[in-house]
């Protein structure tokens, strides 16, 4: 366990090195969903057709398939 001073220079090492990596990253996780297509079922978000038919089929299997799932291979 690193103790005074050098707990400190090590806590704004850290501090410093995530900043960058938020920076490169970028942070903003609204907008970055706003760029990604995604399904939106209910309030579950599905990222790809396949995932979205798989979660249909294991979790809704007595209701009739949505008809732009039928020719998603799952």
């Amino acid at each position: 366990m690193a103790r005074g001073h050098q707990k400190l220079q090590s806590q704004q090492k850290n501090a410093k090195k995530q900043a960058e990596i938020k920076k490169i990253k970028g942070h903003n996780q609204k907008a970055f969903s706003s760029n990604v297509s995604l399904f939106v079922y209910s309030q579950t978000q599905m990222p790809d057709p396949k995932t979205f038919k798989q979660h249909f089929e294991s979790k809704h299997p007595k209701s009739a398939m949505p008809p732009w799932l039928d020719g998603v291979e799952a």
